[in-house]
């Protein structure tokens, strides 16, 4: 009896019947039933028989770097499948109900089983972690190990991430790496024993746009609340803009750079991206950690943003409108820049861009030596600060130059 197996599980006076999945304890059995529910039963009180063996050929066991190969047939690319945790690789622990990031990359390929045949899959697990707890040092240890498979023949990589923080851990993998291969951030929302999950959807449109020609970070996510379409968003332009919805992500003052077409599997691009091989695979995983991020609302004390920059290499600041703070606050910023921190003028605005010149505020912030940030995400500022101060002399300028598209050439509104 195996993961993957279908089976009929007994129990006193109750029959479940369904398809194996991996358990977080030894002592239950988890059953997926056939209305997309799970069930957990304690092994000690259940009489299973197995009713069908599973016949999808997970080859090889992980080896000490957490690495695996899986059935490989010559005709099809070879796509890398890292797993870092999140909801889409995750199952409910029966023990106390709760969803817990547990799958490594196997255990995903059996739960999904509309993945074979699509590619040939190199597994690898970085972390095991529920995305609230991804920091800068794994993003680091990930962007190597994409950067490993690729230089070992991978022909696209695909990164299981929770959703909460993925947009973080996109922005910094597209400043981290140049590739000549599409890296393809994708998650789920529902877990797996939901009837309404979107992991299988989204893996599968995942491995497609991994497939495709946009060298480019990406993050592949429903397009909408139909299982009809992924959107591709550009990983340093998209933020997670609903707590639940399925189709929680969007691009940020422009469409989603393309498409995945569930079932036709067809792969669109709307707007220019970078092609597949015409980068050379190159990695710059140096990053500065002792960067803050404010968001200034009207009364905070200036002591705040003095606070989050002590000792600071640099500092955003997420303020109103064109990139404003209340007056109160330019003497700290003067006081921080002369002292040798880099403070970046972002908006708590959607849409839109920073510019200090029209106000009397934002002149005087200019004076006082902030660097506007252009259309920056505040989010994906802080990244690129951190990125930005360990491999580039000249921070101020380097934060107004378009690196990975986290800036556009104009914003304007678009439908």
């Amino acid at each position: 009896m195996n993961p993957g197996d279908r089976v009929r599980v007994e129990r006193a006076d109750q029959r479940y019947e369904g398809v194996l999945l991996p358990s977080t304890t030894d002592d239950n059995l988890v059953v997926k039933l056939d209305s997309g529910y799970n069930v957990g039963v304690d092994r000690a009180e259940a009489a299973v028989e197995v009713l069908e063996a599973d016949t999808y050929d997970v080859a090889g066991a992980q080896d000490a770097a957490g690495e695996s190969e899986i059935a490989f047939d010559d005709d099809l690319p070879t796509i890398s499948l890292i797993s870092t945790g999140g909801t889409i690789a995750s199952t409910v622990d029966y023990r106390t109900g709760a969803v817990t990031a547990q799958f490594d990359a196997e255990d995903v390929l059996r739960a999904v089983p509309d993945l074979a045949g699509r590619a040939n899959y190199r597994g690898r697990v970085v972390a095991n972690i529920l995305s609230e707890n991804m920091t800068p040092d794994v993003w680091q240890e990930l962007a190597q190990a994409v950067h490993e498979e690729i230089e070992a023949g991978a022909d696209g990589v695909v990164v299981m991430h929770g959703t909460d923080t993925m947009q973080f851990t996109a922005s910094a993998l597209a400043f981290m790496l140049e590739t000549p291969v599409p890296i393809v951030f994708t998650g789920s929302q529902r877990s797996a024993d939901r009837p309404s999950s979107d992991n299988v959807m989204n893996a599968v449109c995942a491995v497609e746009a991994a497939k495709a020609d946009c060298a480019e970070v990406l993050v592949c996510m429903h397009a909408d609340e139909a299982d009809e379409r992924c959107a591709l968003h550009r990983g340093t332009r998209v933020r997670k803009n609903h707590t639940s919805r399925r189709d929680a992500f969007e691009t940020v003052g422009a469409k989603p750079l393309g498409e995945v077409d569930y079932e036709r599997e067809d792969v669109t691009f709307h707007r220019e991206h970078a092609q597949r091989g015409e980068t050379d695979l190159a990695l710059h995983d140096d990053l500065a950690t002792d960067v803050g991020l404010v968001k200034f609302t009207p009364g905070t004390d200036p002591a705040m943003l003095d606070a989050a920059a002590d000792g600071a290499e640099g500092v955003v600041i997420e303020g109103t409108g064109l990139g404003h703070v209340n007056t109160d606050w330019i003497e700290t910023v003067e006081a921080l820049t002369e002292a040798g921190t880099t403070v970046v003028m972002t908006s708590q605005c959607l849409e839109g861009r920073v510019c200090d010149r029209v106000y009397d505020t934002g002149r005087d912030l200019l004076d006082a030596g902030v660097v506007e940030g252009e259309d920056l995400l505040p989010g994906t500022a802080k990244v690129k600060l951190m990125w930005v101060l360990a491999n580039r002399d000249d921070p101020a300028a380097a934060m107004q130059t378009p690196l990975a598209g986290e800036i556009q050439a104009q914003s304007r509104p678009w439908t």
